[in-house]
C-alpha cells in the first residue's frame, strides 16, 4: 500500500521506473486539471465539483479521483481516497485528496 497526499509537493524524478513511476504518474493526474494539457484536452481530473456543497463535493471528486486514476494507471488499485487541508488553506476551503493506492502484481 502506498499513499499519496497531495498536500505535499514533490519533484519529478527524470527516467523513474518500476514503483516511483507509477506513483510520479498518479500525482501528475491528480495534479492536472482536465483541458488544461494543449494535445490532451481529456487529461486530467474534472473539476465538476467546485462551488458545490462540500459533502457533495468530496463524493464528487473522488469519484473523479477514482475513475481518472484507474482509466490512466492500470497499474494501481485506488484502495481509499480521504481528504485533509493545509491549516494555511482552510480558509479558502481547498480539498487536498490523500490516496491509499496498492500496486498490482506487485
Amino acid at each position: 500500500m502506498y499513499l499519496i497526499d497531495m498536500r505535499q509537493s514533490t519533484r519529478q524524478a527524470i527516467g523513474a521506473t518500476g514503483v516511483a513511476e507509477i506513483l510520479q504518474n498518479a500525482r501528475n493526474i491528480l495534479s492536472t486539471t482536465r483541458g488544461s494539457v494543449p494535445l490532451d484536452r481529456t487529461f486530467g481530473v474534472r473539476m465538476r465539483f467546485l462551488d458545490r456543497p462540500l459533502p457533495e463535493a468530496m463524493a464528487t471528486y473522488a469519484g473523479e479521483v477514482i475513475a481518472e486514476l484507474q482509466a490512466r494507471e492500470p497499474r494501481l488499485t485506488v484502495e481509499e481516497v480521504s481528504f485533509a487541508a493545509k491549516p494555511a488553506d482552510a480558509v479558502d476551503g481547498r480539498l487536498y485528496p490523500v490516496v491509499t493506492i496498492s500496486i498490482k502484481d506487485a
